[in-house]
Protein backbone atom coordinates (compact mmCIF):
# COMPACT_ATOMS: atom_id res chain seq x y z
CA UNK A 1 0.00 0.00 0.00
CA UNK A 2 0.87 4.00 -0.82
CA UNK A 3 -0.77 6.86 -0.20
CA UNK A 4 -1.20 9.09 -3.55
CA UNK A 5 -1.89 12.38 -3.40
CA UNK A 6 -4.23 13.71 -6.38
CA UNK A 7 -7.32 15.63 -7.36
CA UNK A 8 -10.49 14.58 -8.20
CA UNK A 9 -13.78 16.43 -9.86
CA UNK A 10 -11.45 19.42 -7.95
CA UNK A 11 -10.96 18.12 -4.79
CA UNK A 12 -7.56 16.94 -3.53
CA UNK A 13 -7.48 13.16 -2.64
CA UNK A 14 -5.05 11.11 -0.72
CA UNK A 15 -5.69 7.42 -0.99
CA UNK A 16 -3.93 4.08 0.36
CA UNK A 17 -4.19 1.60 -2.01
CA UNK A 18 -1.86 -0.72 -4.07
CA UNK A 19 -0.09 1.85 -6.50
CA UNK A 20 -1.02 -0.54 -9.22
CA UNK A 21 -4.29 -0.17 -8.64
CA UNK A 22 -5.99 1.10 -11.80
CA UNK A 23 -7.73 4.48 -11.51
CA UNK A 24 -10.61 2.99 -12.58
CA UNK A 25 -11.10 0.60 -10.03
CA UNK A 26 -9.56 3.28 -7.15
CA UNK A 27 -12.73 5.78 -8.59
CA UNK A 28 -15.64 3.42 -8.24
CA UNK A 29 -14.20 1.28 -5.74
CA UNK A 30 -12.09 3.65 -3.30
CA UNK A 31 -14.18 7.09 -4.24
CA UNK A 32 -17.52 5.70 -4.57
CA UNK A 33 -17.24 7.85 -8.23
CA UNK A 34 -19.37 4.59 -9.96
CA UNK A 35 -20.12 7.04 -13.22
CA UNK A 36 -17.04 6.01 -14.97
CA UNK A 37 -17.94 1.97 -16.35
CA UNK A 38 -15.96 -1.13 -16.48
CA UNK A 39 -15.55 -2.35 -20.35
CA UNK A 40 -12.92 -4.31 -21.50
CA UNK A 41 -10.35 -3.88 -19.19
CA UNK A 42 -7.84 -3.09 -22.29
CA UNK A 43 -8.15 0.16 -23.12
CA UNK A 44 -10.01 -0.58 -25.94
CA UNK A 45 -13.61 0.17 -25.79
CA UNK A 46 -13.44 3.38 -23.54
CA UNK A 47 -16.56 3.16 -21.16
CA UNK A 48 -13.81 3.75 -18.56
CA UNK A 49 -13.27 7.19 -20.10
CA UNK A 50 -11.99 10.42 -17.81
CA UNK A 51 -10.36 13.63 -17.96
CA UNK A 52 -6.20 13.13 -16.82
CA UNK A 53 -5.00 17.09 -16.61
CA UNK A 54 -7.69 17.49 -19.24
CA UNK A 55 -6.71 14.82 -22.23
CA UNK A 56 -9.24 12.29 -22.45
CA UNK A 57 -7.75 8.92 -21.32
CA UNK A 58 -8.89 5.45 -20.74
CA UNK A 59 -8.19 4.64 -16.84
CA UNK A 60 -8.57 0.98 -17.03
CA UNK A 61 -4.77 0.66 -17.42
CA UNK A 62 -3.36 3.71 -15.57
CA UNK A 63 -1.63 2.68 -12.23
CA UNK A 64 -3.14 4.96 -9.52
CA UNK A 65 0.89 5.38 -8.92
CA UNK A 66 0.23 7.47 -12.23
CA UNK A 67 -1.97 10.11 -11.34
CA UNK A 68 0.21 11.31 -8.47
CA UNK A 69 -0.29 15.16 -8.27
CA UNK A 70 -2.45 15.20 -11.49
CA UNK A 71 -5.83 16.53 -12.31
CA UNK A 72 -8.96 13.83 -12.67
CA UNK A 73 -12.56 15.08 -14.14
CA UNK A 74 -15.03 11.65 -13.80
CA UNK A 75 -18.54 12.26 -15.91
CA UNK A 76 -19.41 13.40 -11.78
CA UNK A 77 -17.30 16.42 -11.88
CA UNK A 78 -17.73 17.02 -15.89
CA UNK A 79 -20.10 20.22 -15.06
CA UNK A 80 -20.72 22.58 -12.46
CA UNK A 81 -24.12 23.55 -10.70
CA UNK A 82 -25.57 22.55 -14.40
CA UNK A 83 -25.34 19.66 -16.75
CA UNK A 84 -22.63 20.09 -19.21
CA UNK A 85 -23.69 20.73 -22.90
CA UNK A 86 -23.19 17.23 -23.89
CA UNK A 87 -24.92 15.47 -20.96
CA UNK A 88 -27.62 18.07 -21.82
CA UNK A 89 -28.06 17.25 -25.42
CA UNK A 90 -27.35 13.48 -24.41
CA UNK A 91 -30.72 13.23 -22.78
CA UNK A 92 -32.60 15.78 -25.21
CA UNK A 93 -31.53 14.21 -28.82
CA UNK A 94 -32.41 10.40 -27.42
CA UNK A 95 -28.58 9.95 -28.04
CA UNK A 96 -27.96 6.90 -25.44
CA UNK A 97 -29.96 3.20 -25.95
CA UNK A 98 -28.71 1.08 -23.01
CA UNK A 99 -26.49 3.96 -21.99
CA UNK A 100 -23.80 2.04 -20.52
CA UNK A 101 -20.60 3.16 -22.70
CA UNK A 102 -22.32 6.78 -22.37
CA UNK A 103 -20.21 8.24 -20.57
CA UNK A 104 -17.19 7.38 -21.58
CA UNK A 105 -18.06 8.60 -24.76
CA UNK A 106 -19.72 12.24 -23.10
CA UNK A 107 -15.99 12.59 -21.72
CA UNK A 108 -14.16 11.98 -24.98
CA UNK A 109 -16.44 14.03 -26.49
CA UNK A 110 -16.28 17.19 -24.20
CA UNK A 111 -12.27 16.55 -24.99
CA UNK A 112 -12.71 16.34 -28.56
CA UNK A 113 -14.63 19.94 -28.15
CA UNK A 114 -11.87 21.25 -26.18
CA UNK A 115 -9.12 20.68 -28.55
CA UNK A 116 -11.76 21.32 -31.57
CA UNK A 117 -14.46 23.24 -31.60
CA UNK A 118 -15.74 22.85 -34.60
CA UNK A 119 -15.25 19.31 -35.39
CA UNK A 120 -15.67 17.97 -38.74
CA UNK A 121 -17.64 14.45 -39.37
CA UNK A 122 -14.13 13.03 -39.57
CA UNK A 123 -12.39 14.93 -35.96
CA UNK A 124 -15.24 13.25 -34.69
CA UNK A 125 -14.62 9.65 -36.02
CA UNK A 126 -11.21 10.14 -35.34
CA UNK A 127 -11.87 11.04 -31.57
CA UNK A 128 -14.40 8.94 -30.67
CA UNK A 129 -13.14 5.84 -30.81
CA UNK A 130 -15.29 4.26 -27.96
CA UNK A 131 -16.87 1.32 -28.85
CA UNK A 132 -21.24 1.38 -28.59
CA UNK A 133 -22.72 -1.93 -29.26
CA UNK A 134 -26.07 -0.51 -29.31
CA UNK A 135 -24.39 1.89 -32.64
CA UNK A 136 -25.95 4.98 -31.65
CA UNK A 137 -22.74 6.77 -33.94
CA UNK A 138 -25.05 9.03 -35.66
CA UNK A 139 -27.08 10.50 -32.76
CA UNK A 140 -23.19 10.92 -31.24
CA UNK A 141 -22.42 13.00 -34.31
CA UNK A 142 -25.42 15.13 -34.22
CA UNK A 143 -24.96 16.16 -30.60
CA UNK A 144 -21.55 16.46 -31.14
CA UNK A 145 -22.34 19.02 -33.94
CA UNK A 146 -25.21 20.91 -32.11
CA UNK A 147 -22.87 20.73 -28.84
CA UNK A 148 -20.33 22.77 -31.08
CA UNK A 149 -22.85 24.82 -32.20
CA UNK A 150 -24.16 25.73 -29.10
CA UNK A 151 -20.90 26.88 -27.59
CA UNK A 152 -20.23 28.97 -30.14
CA UNK A 153 -23.28 31.00 -29.72
CA UNK A 154 -25.50 29.81 -32.30
CA UNK A 155 -28.96 28.08 -31.73
CA UNK A 156 -28.51 24.45 -33.09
Amino acid sequence: MAVVNFSVNGQAVQLDADPSTPLLWALRDHLGLTGTKYGCGIAQCGACTVHLNGAATRSCIIPLSAVAGMEVVTIEGLAGEQDHVLQTLWYEMNVPQCGYCQTGIIMAAADLLRRKPDPSDADIDNAITNLCRCGTYPRVRAAIHRAAAQLAGGAA
